[in-house]
C-alpha cells in the first residue's frame, strides 16, 4: 500500500503553522498577533512586485495593490499615506497664502484698531509691516494682545482705588464693589510701541514644504513670510497649512462654513464645489449620474474624483471615466491638498434640461387626472 502523500507545504508566509496548514479566519481575528501577520503577509506579496525598487517605492506599490484587493487600508488611510509619500516633492510656492490674499497689519495701528480685525478676521496670528508688505517687521499674536489688554485693566483698576483710597481692585473686594476701569486705557496706542510684536520665519518659494515643518517644530514659531529672489514678500505660510497637505483641511470654531453649490450655466454645464455630496449632485444632473458601488466610499463630487484618478487633479485638467461615460469633469480650482471647484459638462450630444429631465419622475408620483 502506498503511503498517502504529504499535503503541500506553505512557501513560509507568516499566518501559517508549521506543517503548513493556514490557521482559520476566526483565529486570525481573535488573535491580535495572527491579525499582524495577515496583514504583513498581505504587504509582503504586494512587495513582491517590486523586488528591486526602492523602499519608497515598495510602500507606493503596497498602496496601489492594497486598493484592490480585501482594504487592508481603509480610503482615509490611504489618503494620509499617500499624501506622507508626496511631502517631500511639495514646495512651499504649492501651499502658500498668495500675497493678495494676506491679512497684515501696519506697525503703527492704533491698538483699538487692531483688536478690531483680529475680530473681524479670526485669525489667531498676523504679518505686521512697516508701510508695505515688502518691509515685515514680524507677527502679533492674539494672546499677546488680550494679555495686554488685561494686564492693562488689572493696572488701571489697582491704580483707580488707591487713588480713591478704596480697596485696590486688582485684589476684588468680596461684595464686588470694586470694577475695572477699561477707559483708562489708552487704545489709540500703535502697535509699534509695544513689545507685542513676535519674529516670524523667512523662507524661498522653492523650499520643501517638509524642510520647513520641521524648521517650525524646532524654532516654535508657527508663520513664515515666503521671500521672492527680489526681497518682496510673495506669500504666507502657517504650520496649520503645512499640515493640511498630509490630513486636509482643518476647521474650527470659528471658519465659516459655506453651503457647497452645484449650479447649471447658460451653456448646459454646471459649476460644483467639490464639496457637493454625490446625492446633491445626482438630483440635480439626473439618474444617469451614478456611480454605482463607489457610493460605499465616496461622500462628495472631489472624493469621487480623487478617487477616479487616484491622486488630486491639477487645475485645468479634464477627467472622463468609463464608469461615468456621459460626463466630463473639468477641474478649475485646485491645490496640492484638494479640489475646491469644477465644471461638470454632460458629453452626450442630445443634451437634454436638467429639469426636463427630473419633470416626469415627479409627474409619476402625481395621481392621474380622471378620463
Amino acid at each position: 500500500m502506498s503511503e498517502p502523500e504529504e499535503p503541500a507545504q506553505s512557501t513560509g508566509a507568516p499566518g501559517t503553522s508549521e506543517s503548513g496548514a493556514s490557521q482559520s479566519d476566526e483565529g486570525v481575528a481573535a488573535d491580535p498577533a495572527c491579525a499582524r501577520q495577515g496583514w504583513w503577509a498581505r504587504m509582503t506579496g504586494a512587495l513582491q512586485l517590486r523586488k528591486n525598487g526602492t523602499l519608497r517605492e515598495n510602500l507606493e506599490s503596497v498602496l496601489a495593490y492594497d486598493e484592490g484587493m480585501d482594504a487592508t487600508f481603509s480610503p482615509e488611510e490611504r489618503v494620509l499615506l499617500s499624501n506622507i509619500l508626496r511631502l517631500r516633492e511639495v514646495r512651499i510656492e504649492d501651499v502658500m497664502i498668495p500675497r493678495a490674499d494676506i491679512d497684515a497689519v501696519d506697525a503703527s495701528v492704533p491698538l483699538g484698531k487692531l483688536l478690531e480685525i483680529f475680530h473681524e478676521s479670526g485669525h489667531s496670528r498676523m504679518p505686521v509691516y512697516n508701510e508695505t508688505l515688502d518691509d515685515p517687521r514680524g507677527m502679533v499674536h492674539i494672546k499677546d494682545l488680550l494679555g495686554f489688554f488685561s494686564d492693562a485693566l488689572i493696572d488701571t483698576g489697582v491704580q483707580s482705588a488707591q487713588d480713591d483710597g478704596g480697596e485696590p481692585a486688582g485684589d476684588l473686594a468680596d461684595d464686588g464693589a470694586a470694577v475695572f476701569e477699561p477707559r483708562r486705557i489708552d487704545v489709540t496706542r500703535p502697535l509699534s510701541e509695544l513689545k507685542l510684536i513676535r519674529p516670524v520665519l523667512f523662507v524661498p518659494p522653492s523650499m520643501p514644504a517638509a524642510d520647513l515643518m520641521a524648521k517650525m517644530q524646532a524654532s516654535r514659531v508657527q508663520m513664515a513670510l515666503v521671500i521672492d529672489e527680489y526681497g518682496g514678500t510673495d506669500g504666507l505660510v502657517s504650520l496649520e497649512d503645512l499640515v493640511e497637505t498630509v490630513v486636509g483641511d482643518i476647521e474650527d470654531e470659528h471658519d465659516e462654513d459655506e453651503e457647497p453649490m452645484i449650479t447649471i450655466q447658460s451653456d448646459g454645464r454646471w459649476v460644483a464645489d467639490a464639496r457637493v455630496t454625490v446625492e446633491d449632485a445626482e438630483e440635480e444632473l439626473g439618474a444617469d449620474f451614478d456611480i454605482g458601488d463607489m457610493a460605499e466610499e465616496v461622500d462628495t463630487l472631489g472624493g469621487l474624483l480623487f478617487t477616479l484618478v487616484g491622486r488630486v487633479p491639477v487645475r485645468g485638467e479634464l477627467i472622463s471615466a468609463r464608469s461615468l461615460p456621459g460626463f466630463e469633469f473639468e477641474i478649475l480650482d485646485a491645490d496640492p491638498r484638494r479640489i475646491k471647484r469644477l465644471r461638470i459638462t454632460r458629453k452626450r450630444h442630445d443634451r437634454v434640461n436638467p429639469e426636463a429631465r427630473r419633470r416626469p419622475k415627479r409627474a409619476a408620483a402625481e395621481p392621474q387626472d380622471a378620463a
